[in-house]
């Protein structure tokens, strides 16, 4: 097997080198990578995606061999990338490098526009899943990777997804990984205003982890002063309101109120997937002899949550629903990605979902 993988990971090198598109797992969801220094390449996600062109992609970079170092230097890996590399960020990076946390610099000058949507910030992650490490390292160099999706859809969490997506649209090498571990896209934190480190998008990594093993306080955008400051926040991928969809329309039910959410949808009464907490005892149906529900366990747990939350959306998405009604999360940070994934996959539910309205 180790032989077989070897060639197949110097094709997808040989693929990026020339330009071309691979598709390649992730911890969190399959990315869709392309060389971030050919803007050529670049173009091909966007139009391969639908993505509008103002919306900045994420670096991915292979972390260091670490035999024989204690600590690795990161310093020479990121450097070309970003202006001003500080000693919080190093701190973040040494703590959760390589793993599912995404940093926004100031870029330096030689990034390509084309892959920061045309802002003066860069976001870099190192994913830790091996497959991508090892392909990164042979790689040499800085891909950019979108989620493997059309824009605005439920994420891909395996490689059968990936291939789905872009069935009959393009001809797309595919590293199988297996399903992807985390589930969610990365946390990103903006580190280039200089003086404060601000969430931009909620993931596994949470604020009080950060702090826990960092020191570091993490400010959420609406702690800014004033909107003028949260207003000159980078625009980062995943930021848009409706985002992450099943062409299904999905909606949440707070606890006991799954009849209140079906009201919502004075036509669509007939067929209604529940997802129902595996802790919680069954629905009651009295009370709407015009739907017919069929439950879905989901797990209460929250990192199994994640790990599961696209996988879910997606089977049910393809099984005829009329419509998928899940609970809203616990309150709680450690929630907060997945609830923050929900309510965009509910805003850009439903048929009418090309219609993504930008935040």
């Amino acid at each position: 097997m180790p032989t077989h993988r070897s060639t197949v990971i110097d094709e997808a090198v040989d693929t990026l080198r020339k330009g071309g598109l691979v598709a390649f797992p992730t911890e969190t969801v399959y990315g869709l990578g392309a060389d971030a220094t050919n803007p050529h390449a670049i173009q091909k996600i966007f139009s391969a995606k639908g993505r509008p062109a103002s919306h900045p992609l994420i670096v991915h970079l292979a972390a260091p061999d670490k035999y024989d170092q204690i600590q690795i230097d990161w310093t020479a890996l990121v450097s070309p990338w970003v202006r001003d590399l500080s000693e919080d960020a190093l701190k973040l990076i040494n703590a959760f490098w390589p793993g599912p946390l995404t940093l926004v610099f100031k870029k330096d000058k030689s990034v390509l526009d084309e892959l920061t949507g045309g802002q003066d910030t860069v976001a870099i992650r190192a994913p830790s899943h091996p497959l991508a490490q090892e392909l990164l390292r042979k790689f040499k160099g800085g891909v950019v990777a979108p989620s493997a999706n059309r824009f605005g859809k439920v994420s891909p969490t395996s490689a059968a997804d990936v291939r789905s997506e872009f069935e009959g649209i393009l001809n797309l090498m595919v590293l199988d990984g297996g399903d992807c571990e985390v589930g969610i896209e990365s946390t990103i934190i903006d580190l280039s205003s200089g003086d404060r480190a601000v969430l931009l998008r909620p993931g596994l990594i949470t604020p009080s982890e950060i702090f826990t093993k960092t020191g570091m306080k993490i400010y959420q955008p609406t702690d800014m002063n004033e909107n003028k400051e949260a207003a000159s926040l980078p625009r980062v991928s995943g930021s848009l309101h409706a985002h992450y969809a099943p062409n299904t329309p999905l909606r949440m039910y707070s606890p006991g109120r799954v009849l209140d959410a079906l009201s919502e949808f004075p036509d669509i009464k007939s067929r209604v997937a529940v997802a129902v907490w595996d802790s919680d005892s069954s629905l009651s149906h009295e009370g709407h002899p015009s739907a017919h529900f069929e439950e879905v366990i989901i797990p209460s747990d929250c990192t199994l949550f994640a790990s599961r939350l696209y996988r879910s959306l997606r089977d049910l998405d393809q099984q005829g629903w009329d419509l998928i009604l899940f609970p809203e999360p616990p309150a709680g940070e450690k929630w907060d990605g997945v609830r923050d994934r929900l309510q965009r996959a509910c805003l850009g539910s439903g048929p009418s979902s090309i219609n993504h309205v930008s935040s």
